[in-house]
């Protein structure tokens, strides 16, 4: 156990509780945390942290820890030892878990949109300043060359003189051509940098509506002949499901379950009516991607706000490529259920409202 630090004198009890456990179960096996971490292909840091008690495991890992003391032993734990961490690990979430740290966890992506948000509009003005430029260079080669061709018609006798005394045609055409071929580059980056700033402006916007949600619960408006509004959720561990059913089931909602991404499609084509995913990403098969990204391909679909569930940490490439198929939130595992529950509750809200809103009858 050389590799881990003794565990800290301001964890709470039961984040304590279970680290102690975990430590108890992980020196069973007779290894270093390296050497397990490799095994397992997992982050040693990462590692380190669930043994300190410094961050709540997702219980895949703490099953997986069970199962390889069982096969090291020779005998698989019994379900009493198995109900046992259990209870640790419920009470460790339990203990973790508090609106003031759910405001953190929004205040903490807020800020991470916030900075996305700067970011590209700087790199918008800075593109826009290069397009600029070279515009206003083609415009001068095209005023050059425009210049050149009545010369050549209006002094055709003088062609060798002419040819002596301007730049070659060619050399100029061919300098016109790379700037409109850079002008089409920047006009690209630009289009995206300013499409990345409204995403991130328009998250900003949702995360202070949720953090609202924290501070001042949202109650829904009712919907004439409407029922309740339905929250897909799909991941592939029935812990998880049995979870995130406890979290939302107090909210005024119909909660529908399944377990692998071709069910969460099949649940879409028996009902396209709801109001938000919250799509598990690390799943057999067909991963959370995959999934959000064949949702989004549907038509009747196409709308319908996902929120990814990750256990592989807030790591901006994930958050990203989540982005990338069409997820509009992401929520890192173990997750906090104040924060989940505020943002089912904004998402659930939007939904409401826009049923609400009148349609214009067409022409």
């Amino acid at each position: 156990m050389g590799e881990l630090r003794p565990l800290g004198s301001d964890l709470p009890e039961a984040t304590r509780a279970l680290a102690q456990a975990l430590r108890e179960l992980f020196e069973g096996l007779g290894v270093s945390v390296r050497r397990y971490a490799t095994r397992r292909q997992w982050d040693p840091g990462t590692l380190s942290r669930y043994l300190n008690g410094t961050r709540l495991p997702p219980w895949k890992i703490v099953r997986e820890l069970l199962a390889d003391l069982g096969e090291h032993r020779g005998t698989a734990v019994t379900p009493e030892a198995v109900e046992l961490v259990r209870e640790l690990y419920r009470a460790a979430i339990d203990a973790g878990s508090s609106q003031h740290h759910a405001m953190e966890v929004l205040e903490e992506q807020l800020a991470d949109a916030d900075r996305r948000s700067r970011r590209s509009s700087v790199q918008g003005d800075v593109l826009g300043d290069a397009l600029l430029e070279r515009t206003n260079r083609i415009h001068d080669l095209e005023v050059r060359l425009s210049q050149l061709e009545a010369d050549w018609k209006a002094e055709r006798g003088r062609a060798d003189e002419l040819a002596a005394a301007h730049p070659d045609v060619t050399q100029l055409l061919e300098e016109r051509d790379v700037l409109q071929q850079q002008v089409t580059r920047l006009g690209e980056e630009l289009k995206n940098a300013r499409e990345e700033r409204a995403a991130a402006e328009e998250r900003c916007r949702l995360l202070e509506r949720q953090l609202d949600a924290l501070e001042r619960p949202t109650v829904l408006p009712t919907v004439p002949d409407a029922g309740l509004p339905k929250i897909l959720v799909v991941d592939d561990q029935p812990d998880n499901l049995l979870a995130i059913t406890a979290v939302l089931g107090t909210l005024d909602q119909d909660l529908v379950t399944v377990s692998s991404g071709r069910e969460a499609l099949k649940a879409l084509l028996d009902n396209d009516d709801f109001a938000v995913i919250i799509m598990d990403v690390q799943m057999p098969d067909m991963d959370g991607y995959e999934t959000a990204a064949q949702i989004k391909r549907r038509h009747r679909n196409r709308d319908v706000p996902i929120i990814f569930l990750t256990a592989m940490g807030a790591d901006p490439v994930h958050a990203s490529q989540g982005y990338l198929v069409g997820g509009v939130d992401y929520i890192t595992k173990p997750f906090d259920p104040w924060a989940l529950r505020a943002k089912v509750a904004v998402f659930t809200q939007i939904h409401v409202e826009r049923h609400m809103t009148p349609r214009t009858p067409a022409g």
